[in-house]
């Protein structure tokens, strides 16, 4: 008895160690210079992942420059990371020494499913293989004009709202229906929303509720990718169901109804891909959609490249998390900075109208790209609003990172390459390097469309920024960059083409407020200034 409480005690006091050993243990990156721990507990991370956290990591740039090193939770040390050079060499150059963290890739998969934001390695390589011809531009050609039905139907409710007699219109709500319905027809070849009519569907809600439920979870987040340890599934769901936090049961509605939805469709598109192309072309997006094709594609794969109906069920909510509250929030951000700058909007819809008299009222995937007015707005805005603003990198091993530029240790040497031990986890500012003056110029933190109708500084094309868009990281680079991101710049595309040239949009009464998140939403000034809303005054345009 006396050996099993030895054995007891000696577990206990490693579990202990275990959790408190960076209080105690020096790091090499206590070298790298960064901000005082603002926490025993929680060090800087309360200040890093605050709804309003522009001005630490403002500081945190203008202080101590492209790589800091910041204090997390129970003394962990953390680098945070806008030079160019390491950012390629994290997630281009070494990215197999680099992974989404345990955390984060169980978070996901117990959400989401073993899709692309959940998977790593061979698998994660295996499922981007045959996802990649489906988010093809050739397959986007193919899109275009079940989009451009979509964003007519949504020119239609809106313009019956302003018949009605409406001041202000939400319209992130409007955006947010549209990219569900985009993402739908597109994506799973099946209609969520009818869009011209007020609808209170079950499953729209659980998706617009997903990611702010999520950021209620507080310590539950920390919590929560330990849970796979606990057990068998059906124990863990047993365990899952006594938890008494109102935000951990909502997210667990959530992902279910998410889950049992994916099913349903999934079951629904499998049997049109066996009954061939006639029953296909009967369905929505006329089998086109990527799921469809996907499924076709999946069925003549080798068996080598065959892909488990439950990973493709989870790509099915991996698509819609992924592609719904991005794009609508960035199409959101724009039309509230086209209502801030009405020159830019002016100009915007003169090119519209006269690019209509051209090529017709649903211009082509070729045409609706090459705009190059439309075209700029778009990169402006995802360079300095992304709506998705860091990316995290756990190291595999330990490593080292080259720098651009040496930077000064804290005991004065100069340091080329940072020293990265196993398991340091990695904040990469994509929005930092999206705006660095360094490469883009003094007026690097402003919105102007017009630089890109310019050639770009010198200093940037010799960067070599590692982004897959526009010399941007906002929609990542290397293995784990959005594969989606032709998708949502068409979506994009076609809905301010149909909205810009038919609306006029001003600011409300009420200021706007952007907050930082998993994705960026804005909020109203008001009683609940947690919920997603953005209303603008929004008027015909006279033709």
């Amino acid at each position: 008895m006396s050996a099993i409480l030895i054995l007891f005690a000696a577990l206990f006091l490693y579990g202990v160690w275990q959790l408190v050993r960076d209080y105690f243990v020096p790091s090499v990156l206590d070298n790298i210079p960064g901000p005082k721990s603002a926490s025993l507990i929680s060090g800087n991370a309360a200040q890093l992942f605050d709804r309003d956290n522009a001005a630490f990591l403002r500081m945190l740039k203008d202080t101590y420059g492209p790589v800091s090193k910041i204090n997390s939770f129970l003394g962990a040390r953390w680098l945070h990371v806008y030079d160019v050079k390491a950012m390629h060499t994290i997630l281009v150059k070494d990215h197999e020494l680099y992974s989404r963290g345990e955390s984060t890739n169980t978070s996901t998969h117990l959400i989401l499913g073993p899709g692309l934001l959940a998977t790593e390695d061979l698998r994660h390589k295996r499922q981007r293989k045959m996802l990649n011809p489906v988010f093809s531009a050739a397959h986007m050609r193919n899109m275009t004009p079940f989009f451009h039905e979509v964003v007519g139907k949504l020119r239609e409710a809106i313009d019956g709202r302003i018949a009605a007699g409406a001041k202000e219109i939400d319209i992130a709500g409007w955006m947010s229906r549209t990219a569900l319905e985009l993402v739908g027809q597109g994506g799973l070849g099946h209609s969520f929303d009818p869009l011209i009519e007020e609808t209170t569907d079950e499953y729209t809600e659980a998706v617009k509720a997903l990611v702010p439920t999520f950021n209620t979870l507080g310590f539950a987040q920390v919590i929560l990718p330990f849970v796979k340890y606990m057990g068998p599934a059906w124990l863990r769901r047993k365990m899952l169901d006594l938890v008494p936090l109102q935000s951990v049961q909502r997210l667990k509605n959530i992902t279910d109804l998410m889950h049992e939805r994916s099913v349903e469709i999934f079951n629904e598109r499998k049997k049109a891909t066996l009954r061939g192309e006639e029953s296909m072309l009967n369905q929505v997006a006329g089998g086109k959609d990527v799921m469809s094709v996907l499924l076709k594609a999946n069925l003549e794969a080798d068996d080598e490249d065959k892909l488990p109906d439950e990973e493709l069920i989870a790509q099915m909510s991996t698509f819609i998390l992924a592609g719904v509250d991005t794009t609508s929030n960035a199409l959101a951000r724009i039309l509230h900075l086209l209502a801030l700058n009405p020159d830019v909007q002016d100009k915007l819809r003169a090119e519209l109208v006269e690019a209509q008299a051209q090529y017709g009222e649903r211009m082509p995937y070729n045409e609706l790209s090459q705009l190059p007015y439309m075209d700029a707005v778009c990169r402006e805005t995802m360079r300095i609003y992304a709506p998705v603003t860091f990316v995290l990198r756990e190291a595999r091993v330990d490593t080292k990172i080259p720098v651009t530029q040496p930077i000064r240790g804290v005991d004065g040497t100069m340091i080329t390459e940072v020293a990265v031990p196993k398991g340091t986890s990695i904040f990469l500012n994509n929005h930092a390097c999206n705006g660095n003056k360094a490469l883009w110029g003094e007026d690097a933190e402003e919105w102007k469309p017009e630089r890109w109708l310019s050639p770009l500084p010198r200093e940037l094309e010799e960067a070599r920024i590692p982004g897959i868009y526009a010399n941007l990281m906002t929609f990542g680079a290397g293995s784990f960059s959005c594969i989606g991101f032709k998708f949502s710049q068409l979506e994009m595309k076609v809905v301010l083409s149909t909205l810009v040239r038919s609306f006029k949009f001003d600011l409300p009464e009420k200021p706007i407020t952007w907050n930082f998140s998993g994705v960026n939403f804005p909020t109203m000034d008001g009683p609940d200034k947690t919920k997603p809303e953005l209303f603008l005054k929004i008027q015909r345009v006279e033709e």
